[in-house]
């Protein structure tokens, strides 16, 4: 299988794999079988590989230009892969009842939110980030299909989730948890500076992850 059969095939399981597991009849028959660690670990490894697969369908799939590539794209897609390393080192084991990505929910503050005072889905925020600053420099159409594809996925997620977490938490207990404020809380620099080199890692890694350097 090859073209765009191969690249049909992997969005397909993409998004089967990202809606099967996490229903309610799926998620608690593997969680009690695996754990909530394991189901965790497991869930991350099979997304990862099949992302893997879907970014490898789409270099493979026919070539079709939609837009010209220019110098200035790069730039574009160097600033959202920033604020996307950022957002996700302030996000990351921070209590966040409302999404995914946080621990600790319970000591969640309203009055010092933190990431979440900015969006209450950070993880799915930088994936957003990710998906646009990277459909910019990529205008074939393979590529649109799937960095467009991303974006939708994520700002569509953070609706699904808003409306899974206010069934199970209840609506009332959802709004006194919203935040009061913006972007409010501590400041870390030690996780600013961690989200600036995870984006100077991956920059680094990108020639010999994906074949084609970050800066050009």
């Amino acid at each position: 299988m090859g073209g765009w059969g191969e690249y049909a095939a992997a969005w397909t399981v993409f998004l089967l794999s990202h809606a099967i597991p996490v229903r309610p009849p799926v998620k608690p028959w593997l969680v009690a079988r695996l754990g909530a660690a394991g189901f965790g670990i497991a869930y991350s490894v099979l997304s990862l590989a099949i992302l893997i697969w879907l970014i490898g369908a789409a270099q493979r799939a026919p070539f079709v230009e939609l837009w010209p590539r220019a110098g200035w794209q790069n730039h574009v897609t160097l600033a959202a892969m920033i604020l996307a390393c950022l957002v996700l080192a302030l996000a990351l084991a921070r209590p966040n009842p409302f999404s995914f990505g946080g621990a600790h929910d319970d000591r969640f503050d309203p009055d010092n939110p933190g990431i979440v005072g900015l969006t209450r889905h950070p993880v799915l925020a930088a994936l957003a980030l990710w998906a646009l600053g990277h459909l910019v420099p990529n205008g074939d159409l393979a590529h649109v299909l799937m960095f467009g594809g991303f974006a939708c996925f994520a700002l569509l997620g953070m609706r699904l989730i808003d409306r899974r977490r206010q069934g199970t938490m209840g609506r009332d207990t959802w709004r006194a948890l919203l935040p009061r404020r913006g972007l409010a809380g501590p400041f870390s620099l030690r996780r600013g500076l961690a989200g600036l080199l995870l984006a100077g890692l991956l920059v680094a890694l990108h020639p010999f992850v994906i074949g084609v350097p970050a800066v050009w």
